[in-house]
C-alpha cells in the first residue's frame, strides 16, 4: 500500500532536510522526498504543523521477558515504545534466563517478530549468567542477531574479564556496552553521596563509583582497540573522562538517560518516592548541568532511556528495599521536547541526532535516512500536544515513573515501522 505523508516538516540531519515537505511510501520503503507531490490511490497522513523524522531509536530497554513477564513483555514493552515514538529498541539482557547464548537471542528474535510492535534488536551478556566469572557465548550470539554486549545491571567487576571480554567482541566487530559501577565503592548506596544522603539518612554511593569504573574502560578500550558504549552516565567527572577519550581519538561512545538530565537528588524528599530510586542515582545540579551541556556539544551522544519496569508491590517497598529504576520509553520525547527543544538547547535536528542518529551509529545499526530507496521508519511528533502523565496513560505493563503528574508539550502521533504503522493518531496499532 502506498502511503503520502503530507506537509509536514521534514527533519533529518543525514540528508541535509529541514523544510516543509511530503515523503511517499510504498512496499516499507521511501519512494520520493519533495514538495507538492502525489499519489494515485494510497493512504494520505496530513502532516500540517507536525515534525516527520527518521524513527526514534532507544539503544537501552528492559523488556524483561523471559523471567519477569509480571513487569513487562516484549509486547507490552515494543507497545510502549511505540506509544513513545520509538520505532526501534535493543533489549538488555539481565532477564531470567540471562541473554548469554544464541538460542536465548533467537528466542528474543522470534519473539519480537511473533508478538513485538517494533523492531527488537537483542544485547547478549558479556559473562555466563552475568556472574562476571566466565565468557558467554559471544560469537554464537552474533550469529543469532545480538547487536553489542552487556552486563548491564552491575557491570563486569574484575578488569581482567572485562579485557577478556572486550578482545573477543573485537574480533567480531561489536561494541560493548558498560554499566560503569565500582561495587566495592557504590557499597549498597541508594542515592547520591553528599547532603541529600545524609538528610535523608540514606546510603550513599560516590560518583567516584561511577568514574572510577568509566577510566577503567576506557583504558581497556584504548588497550583492546574495542568499541566502547558507556550506559547512563550521571556525574560531572564521567563527561570530563569521555571528552578526553575523544579528543584522544578512541572508539568511545556514551549516552545519558532523561532522568538524569531532567532531575537531580534534590527531587527525593522525605516522601521517599522510590521512583526515583535509580542505577546509578541521581546526582546533583551540577552534575545535571554538564550532562545536559554534553549532550548538546556532542561529548555526550545519545539519549537512552534505561526503561525499567517494575511492579506497584516491589516499588512500594522501602526504599532500601525497594529495585532500581523508572520507566522511560514513554516519556522520553516529551521531555526532551519540553526542556530541549522548547527553551532553545536543541533544535529540531539535534533532537534527531540525539534520539534516532547517534544512537544507531554508537552500535552500528542500520541507518534510516529520508531519501529513496531506505527502510521507512519514520515517526511524526506534534509539538503543540499536551502529555498529562498518569499512570492510566502507560501501554508499558508498569507505571513506576520519575515522571509521575508532570504535564508535558509534544507527542508522537504516527510511527511507520517498515511502513506499517505501529502508531496511528495517537493509538497503538493492532499487529
Amino acid at each position: 500500500m502506498a502511503l503520502l505523508l503530507k506537509g509536514g516538516r521534514i527533519v533529518d540531519p543525514q540528508t541535509g532536510l529541514d523544510a516543509v515537505g511530503d515523503i511517499v511510501v510504498r512496499d516499507g520503503r521511501i519512494v520520493e522526498v519533495g514538495q507538492d507531490l502525489e499519489i494515485a490511490k494510497g493512504q494520505v497522513i496530513e502532516c500540517a504543523e507536525k515534525i516527520v523524522v527518521p524513527g526514534l531509536v532507544d539503544i537501552h530497554t528492559h523488556l524483561r521477558e523471559p523471567g519477569f513477564e509480571y513487569k513487562e513483555t516484549i509486547e507490552s514493552g515494543t507497545r510502549a515504545a511505540a506509544h513513545g515514538g520509538f520505532t526501534t529498541v535493543c533489549a538488555m539482557p539481565n532477564t531470567s534466563p540471562v541473554t548469554d547464548s544464541g538460542s536465548k537471542v533467537r528466542f528474543i528474535v522470534e519473539r519480537a517478530a511473533e508478538r513485538g510492535v517494533v523492531r527488537v534488536h537483542p544485547i547478549g551478556s558479556c559473562t555466563a549468567g552475568q556472574k562476571g566469572e566466565a565468557l558467554a557465548e559471544i560469537g554464537d550470539m552474533v550469529r543469532e542477531g545480538a547487536v553489542a554486549f552487556s552486563d548491564d545491571g552491575r557491570g563486569v567487576q574484575d578488569a581482567g574479564m572485562m579485557r577478556r571480554v572486550m578482545d573477543y567482541a573485537k574480533t567480531f566487530g561489536t561494541t560493548v556496552i558498560s554499566h560503569c559501577e565500582d561495587e566495592s565503592l557504590a557499597a549498597g548506596g541508594v542515592v547520591n553521596e553528599g547532603v541529600v544522603s545524609t538528610r535523608l539518612g540514606l546510603a550513599g554511593w560516590p560518583a567516584a563509583a561511577e568514574e572510577t569504573a568509566v577510566a577503567r574502560d576506557i583504558r581497556l578500550c584504548e588497550l583492546t582497540g574495542c568499541r566502547l558504549h558507556l550506559a547512563h552516565l550521571s556525574t560531572a567527572g564521567s563527561v570530563a573522562l569521555v571528552r578526553d577519550a575523544k579528543e584522544r581519538g578512541l572508539p568511545v561512545t556514551a549516552e545519558v538517560t532523561p532522568h538524569h538530565l531532567f532531575l537531580t537528588e534534590d527531587d527525593i524528599d522525605p516522601a521517599y518516592d522510590t521512583n526515583l530510586k535509580m542505577n546509578p542515582p541521581l546526582r546533583t545540579a551540577a552534575d545535571r548541568e554538564a550532562l545536559v551541556a554534553a549532550l548538546v556539544d556532542g561529548t555526550v551522544d545519545c539519549i537512552a532511556t534505561d526503561h525499567a519496569p517494575h511492579a506497584a508491590h516491589e516499588k512500594e517497598l522501602e526504599f532500601e528495599l525497594a529495585p532500581y529504576g523508572t520507566t522511560g520509553l514513554e516519556t522520553a520525547l516529551s521531555l526532551v521536547v519540553t526542556n530541549l527543544v522548547g527553551p532553545g538547547l536543541l533544535d529540531w535536528t539535534g533532537m534527531v541526532r540525539v534520539m534516532a542518529v547517534a544512537p544507531r551509529a554508537a552500535l552500528g545499526l542500520p541507518e534510516v535516512r529520508f531519501e529513496p530507496g531506505a527502510v521507512a521508519d519514520i515517526t511524526v511528533i506534534d509539538p503543540e500536544a499536551r502529555v498529562e502523565v498518569t499512570r492510566g496513560w502507560f501501554e508499558s505493563a508498569s507505571a513506576n515513573s520519575a515522571f509521575l503528574g508532570m504535564r508535558l508539550l509534544g507527542k508522537a502521533t504516527d510511527v511507520l515501522v517498515e511502513g506499517r504503522f505501529a502508531l496511528r493518531g495517537g493509538k497503538v496499532a493492532d499487529r
